[in-house]
């Protein structure tokens, strides 16, 4: 019988992290998704919205890219996780806590129908961002830049939001 503390064989454990990484992002994009898709069409087309607001169309490949990024970034971080030690828990709780944060604004300003705090959660995600860019720096620089794009988007989004907090 063997150790249950003992780690997947090598050849197996990268696509076992990949699954992971996958599994815990879309799972915010399928909140995200569930809350937003359904308030398009009558809730948000009814807001008022800046000059500065994208097509519709523009969201959908924008956040397919940025998923896909913060997949890679946070398999090559979890494959430079040898250890599982305190620092290395630390650095995979800052990205789900931003997970958490990026599925949570969409249910707050679409599924709540509340820009508002909308608002507040799109702040904190903004800072849990670069709070996880800055923890992923040390281990994997790649990773820490694949999140900018992100972080640009977010600070944009983030724009919008008090745009419309402030038509509304």
């Amino acid at each position: 019988m063997s150790d249950p503390t003992d780690l997947p064989k090598p050849a197996t454990r990268p696509v076992l992290l990949l699954l992971l990484a996958v599994a815990v992002v879309a799972s915010a994009g399928l909140i995200g998704n569930l809350a937003t898709i359904p308030n398009i069409p009558v809730w948000y087309a009814g807001l008022n919205k800046p000059g500065f607001t994208p097509p519709n169309w523009v969201f959908g490949p924008v956040w397919s890219l940025l998923y896909a990024m913060m997949v890679l970034a946070f398999w090559r971080i979890l494959l430079r996780r040898a250890r599982w030690t305190a620092p290395g828990w630390r650095v995979v709780g800052v990205f789900l806590v931003q997970m958490a944060l990026n599925a949570f604004w969409s249910v707050a300003f679409f599924g709540m129908h509340n820009p508002l705090l909308g608002l507040v959660v799109v702040i904190a995600l903004e800072l849990m961002i670069v709070a996880t860019m800055i923890t992923f720096r040390p281990i994997d620089r790649i990773s820490a830049w694949l999140l900018a794009p992100y972080a640009l988007w977010v600070g944009y989004a983030t724009a919008l939001n008090a745009a419309i907090v402030g038509l509304n």
